[in-house]
């Protein structure tokens, strides 16, 4: 099968849940024998120098990127104040892109071609225009979701209004366009039922985001230790959100009761307030090198999501690590793991506190909930098992279309 894949950013380093989520979804198809091209935009924002590749990073037939400046600019924002278009998407819009689109679609008949994320949905019409496949929507979440949940946590008001009127426009380009592709791949099914209260009536199922599942047990150890730690893309709105929230309502109370554990902070693009942060027992690394070696060196890893949609992938990588992770029902959502068994979920200060009070002086418990982790990860987020049932969809839409 020859699939194109088309990406926002390009799926390296593995720092982030969009990149992770792309490269073990297209790594896997290669091992199926499925020839994979992908088409990626190299922001500005999140910028991959491709000469500098590593070599196992060589599962795709061909590889091609297109420039794309894509930062927010204030002249730019406040005009689209004045418009129709959601400057959410129109950021992402390319004529570079769309050229080396058509080429592509010129030179190779693909299969399918999988659009990761609602912003490569302009470039529909171009798919349709020059190719006959399959145009399959992986969405990674509920995209107006997370805005409308941004929104609702922002207490400054013109700020609030601002964010409302982007999600606004952001929510109607997402229903509009909604059954404009052939074939739907929701990452939760609680977020593929949301989609179809919301009107989309074509193919679909849901497949969860899987992580190469060897590459994470083998560096499973036994916890040790106490201390906290903390990694997502400071770049993210709901992560700076959630992780304000934290230091703010928290650590302090936590930490009185024990300055003998550290917070460890990590992340890519982290802003200078948090860089700058003097407070006790709280270090914060920046960029690490290695993401799982950060969240193998510390037994705890809380993520205190308040906005969002879709999966988060840092939460499956502690689980896959055999680390405890605290997280809220909002971070939990669409992982199949129950509090108190491969999880802890706490939606308050207070229960944050608690709960890690808990498993600082109970450390069997611990362990236990990081092996169940463990366990539930092998057993239903590996790549390959996800990426099989995805394409014998695929396979199955084909011949249908053959014999009809």
């Amino acid at each position: 099968m020859k699939i194109l894949q088309l990406c926002k950013k390009f799926p390296y380093p593995l720092k982030d849940g969009e990149s992770i989520a792309v490269t073990y979804l297209s790594k896997a198809f290669h091992d199926f024998g499925c020839e994979v091209t992908l088409l990626a935009m190299n922001t500005t924002k999140h910028y991959t120098e491709i000469n500098k590749l590593p070599q196992e990073f060589n599962h795709y037939k061909e590889i091609h990127v297109t420039d794309i400046d894509n930062r927010v600019k204030p002249l730019d924002a406040f005009a689209n104040l004045f418009s129709n278009k959601s400057y959410h998407i129109s950021r992402f819009e390319s004529k570079e892109y769309n050229d080396k689109l058509i080429e592509l679609l010129q030179a190779t008949d693909f299969d399918v071609v999988q659009l990761e994320t609602l912003y490569l949905t302009p470039y529909i019409d171009t798919i349709k225009q020059y190719s006959k496949a399959i145009v399959s929507m992986r969405s990674h979440n509920v995209e107006f979701e997370i805005w409308e949940r941004i929104s609702a946590n922002t207490k400054f008001l013109p700020k609030k209004w601002y964010l409302q009127h982007l999600t606004k426009k952001l929510k109607n380009f997402e229903l509009t366009h909604l059954n404009d592709y052939d074939y739907l791949v929701a990452v939760t099914d609680r977020d593929l039922q949301k989609f179809k209260k919301l009107g989309y009536k074509n193919g679909a199922m849901a497949s969860p985001i899987g992580l190469q599942v060897d590459r994470y047990v083998e560096n499973t150890t036994l916890l040790q230790g106490k201390d906290i730690s903390f990694i997502g893309s400071m770049d993210w709105l709901p992560n700076i959100e959630g992780l304000e929230w934290f230091i703010k309502e928290v650590w302090p109370t936590f930490s009185k009761s024990h300055p003998e554990v550290k917070f460890h902070i990590a992340g890519r693009n982290t802003p200078k307030w948090i860089a700058n942060l003097n407070l006790d027992n709280v270090v914060i690394h920046g960029e690490v090198p290695d993401a799982v070696e950060f969240i193998q060196k510390y037994p705890i890893t809380v993520v205190p999501l308040f906005s969002g949609s879709g999966m988060r992938v840092k939460i499956l990588e502690g689980l896959a690590l055999g680390r405890v992770v605290v997280s809220t029902t909002v971070g939990k959502e669409g992982i199949e793991a129950q509090h108190g068994e491969q999880i802890f979920v706490a939606d308050t200060a207070m229960e944050f506190v608690s709960i890690l009070n808990e498993c600082m002086k109970d450390l069997p418990l611990m362990q236990t909930v990081a092996d169940n982790a463990v366990a539930l990860i092998k057993d239903k987020y590996d790549h390959k098992d996800n990426a099989r049932k995805l394409l014998e969809k695929y396979k199955s839409i084909i011949l249908s279309d053959a014999y009809s």
